[in-house]
């Protein structure tokens, strides 16, 4: 599971726990709120009433007297009343009254009188002079039929308990206004969590950015390719720079052992035609010879400084993402040039080399030293594999993604466990011919220059036998 998930699922499972927790407790905490403040009203109803019930109560009129007949009135009042959003126009409030022994003796519903309440608590505690209470169900199947009952003591004037006045309300009266509390609740409870979370993902997902384009920029460097530092805040910014640090020093080492084996193994040729041209001028030779072997080794030695100079430029070149400055190019030319570089040592191994170009090849820029290089590479190569007597074709195609470059041959291919490593550097296969195999920079030196010019090299096993190297350069 990649950092930036863990970091999110982390993050969101903390806001979530947090987010439910604080909801529960909300939520939780409505209802019994919402109860308590009508117990405390209640209460406070009921010993008013208390008070105003006594006389009718100790003069024996509590059943037809103006006290119930003002508490009758109230059901048949019409209040009219918007509280909060919710409309009420029926007081819900319910007043019973018992005697000292319990037995209800007036009720503002007409429903209980003569009935024995003094088992209830709400009668049963206030007869014995403590606060009285109760919660009970309407309908025993139905949890919401709940009535709050709440009670206040009836005294004579001696102070004795003479009846309780119980005054109840249905909690359903109070449920619109919890239910709404809690849809309330519930609503910025999502709108909390929902923000959380896209905080969170906002965070994640910067986190993520910064590490994959720190990633992929080791990535690159690891594998050798050019890639530029990217852009980055904090603390990933001092990792980039740090990395880049790194990278600087670690290249520095390898850059010198790297130029020092690609350099050698670029001037062999050249040296090889000046110590070839040299032991031939030890001996007697005709003038128009001796003119042509001397300027041989001027050429040669031209080339050798030519490949020292080109060679440091490649080095410099390395650290950016392509070439300076680059021309429009004659490739067919090239190619030509290359073919009559590598035709002496085609002779001398008895292979012929052939060069097929499309018409109209798509126009391409670049450094003509380092593709003519790149194309001498692959030629070399390919005459070092073929059979005596056998043809490397070279063709330049053109194609919709830019141009093609292919040097073919017909030796005995390439094994299947070599297929990704031929571009390594200093890795090398033996010469059919038994000869010593090379130092493994030639190909290595191919993809450089390939990649220096935006295109892509690859090698493989070809139809009827041999290896096919193909190069595709974008066009201009």
């Amino acid at each position: 599971m990649k950092i930036a998930l863990r970091v999110l699922l982390g993050y969101f499972l903390i806001v979530a726990l947090a987010a439910l927790l604080l909801v529960n407790v909300f939520v939780q905490q409505v209802k019994p709120g919402v109860r308590q403040a009508m117990e405390d009203t209640l209460a406070d109803t009921a010993n008013v009433l208390a008070e105003l019930a006594s006389d009718d109560l100790l003069a024996g009129r509590i059943a037809d007297g103006r006290f119930a007949t003002r508490v009758r009135a109230m059901t048949g009042r019409e209040l009219d009343a918007d509280i909060w959003g919710q409309a009420k126009r029926r007081a819900s409030y319910r007043v019973t009254i018992t005697d000292a022994r319990g037995i209800v003796v007036f009720d503002s519903a007409g429903k209980e009188v003569g009935r024995d309440n003094s088992r209830w608590n709400d009668v049963y505690r206030t007869l014995r002079g403590q606060y009285g209470a109760r919660s009970t169900r309407d309908d025993p199947d139905d949890e919401a039929s709940t009535v709050m009952y709440v009670a206040a003591p009836i005294r004579d004037a001696g102070g004795r308990i003479a009846g309780v006045l119980t005054v109840s309300k249905p909690n359903r009266s109070i449920q619109p206004f919890i239910e709404r509390s809690q849809t309330t609740i519930l609503r910025w409870g999502w709108v909390l969590l929902g923000s959380a979370l896209l905080v969170g993902g906002l965070a994640a997902w910067w986190l993520s950015r910064q590490l994959a384009a720190l990633r992929r920029y080791a990535d690159a460097v690891a594998r050798g390719e050019r890639a530029s530092l990217p852009d980055a805040a904090g603390e990933f910014a001092d990792l980039g720079r740090a990395l880049e640090s790194m990278r600087r020093q670690l290249e520095g080492k390898q850059y010198v052992e790297r130029y020092v084996h690609a350099l050698t193994h670029e001037l062999k040729s050249p040296l090889a035609a000046i110590r070839g041209a040299a032991e031939l001028l030890e001996g007697p030779l005709p003038e128009a010879d001796r003119a042509r072997f001397v300027a041989s080794i001027d050429a040669q030695g031209r080339r050798m400084a030519a490949m020292v100079d080109r060679l440091l430029a490649l080095a410099a070149l390395e650290h950016r993402q392509g070439l300076d400055a680059p021309l429009p190019l004659d490739l067919a030319a090239l190619a030509g040039d290359a073919l009559d570089d590598a035709a002496p040592r085609a002779q001398a191994r008895g292979v012929q080399v052939d060069l097929q170009v499309d018409d109209a090849l798509p126009a391409v820029e670049g450094d003509a030293f380092l593709l003519r290089q790149l194309l001498g590479n692959l030629i070399d190569n390919a005459i070092d594999f073929s059979p005596a007597g056998g043809v490397v074709e070279v063709r330049l195609q053109a194609q919709p993604d830019g141009l093609r470059i292919e040097v073919a041959d017909r030796g005995p291919g390439l094994p299947d466990f070599a297929l990704e490593r031929v571009f390594e550097r200093f890795y090398s296969l033996p010469r059919p011919d038994g000869s010593a195999r090379g130092n493994g920079l030639g190909l290595n030196f191919v993809a450089e220059i390939a990649k220096l010019h935006r295109g892509t090299v690859s090698l493989g096993n070809r139809e009827g036998g041999g290896a096919i190297a193909v190069v595709v350069l974008p066009p201009a």
